[in-house]
């Protein structure tokens, strides 16, 4: 699974990488996004990608509260066609999203029970933003609108820099091409499918990150997470 990410790059960066407009610099320059925060997606609603902060935590249509949240932060992508809450969005290019990152953390388990646990940081392409295939929805909760997201994630196996550290990985789409693909309302949930899989394990690196980050402090993040205290 993936729990916990990064996007440290500034609106500029962005812009330039994703040729669509961002709002601001909300959910930008962060390097310990957690589930349930604010977080940047770029969605096609109405055939035009645009920049969007969606919960991080996916509410189905027909939720009555938001319960459960934080566990629909992924969507296996070998069960989002049959899941209640992820197979009527898969088909829709409206309700496929790209999450905005550009590195993710994943755990080493330790030999022993009681040692904690190392995070790793994953980066793409030497550390340039990327976006995570994503679906998002609305829901009306309590009066009010709300609008969520999960990444999908799939089997590491065929990548062996994330097989690693972890048996999933989420599912990465680093090039324009696949982005745009992606959001395309004409392709079907197979053909979006098609997109979608383990990153080449060549355009992935791993390297150990500060154990602060196990515990997320919207107050007190910086470059500092990224790196194993030396």
């Amino acid at each position: 699974m993936c729990g916990r990410y990064t996007n440290t790059a500034g609106v500029q960066e962005l812009n330039e990488r994703f040729k669509v407009p961002f709002p601001g610099e909300q959910g930008t320059h962060r390097y310990n996004i957690a589930p349930t925060e604010e977080v940047l997606a770029i969605v096609s609603p109405k055939g035009e990608p645009e920049a969007r902060l969606l919960r991080w935590g996916l509410i189905p249509p027909w939720a009555s509260d938001r319960k459960g949240a934080y566990k629909m932060i992924n969507a296996k992508l070998e069960t989002v066609t049959s899941r209640p809450a992820f197979r009527a969005l898969i088909p829709k290019g409206s309700r496929r999203a790209l999450q905005v990152a550009d590195g993710y953390y994943e755990w080493l388990k330790p030999e022993r029970r009681d040692a904690p646990r190392q995070p790793f940081l994953f980066r793409v392409d030497g550390g340039v933003p990327f976006a995570f295939a994503a679906l998002w929805t609305p829901a009306k909760v309590d009066g009010q609108w709300l609008h969520s997201i999960a990444l999908l994630t799939c089997d590491s196996a065929p990548n062996r820099v994330a097989a690693a550290i972890h048996d999933r990985m989420p599912v990465v789409l680093a090039d324009r091409a696949a982005q745009q693909a992606w959001l395309d309302d004409r392709l079907d949930a197979d053909e979006a499918l098609a997109l979608c899989g383990a990153l080449a394990e060549s355009r992935l690196s791993a390297s150990p990150a500060n154990p602060a980050v196990n515990k997320p402090d919207p107050d007190a993040e910086g470059p500092e997470l990224l790196r194993a205290p030396v």
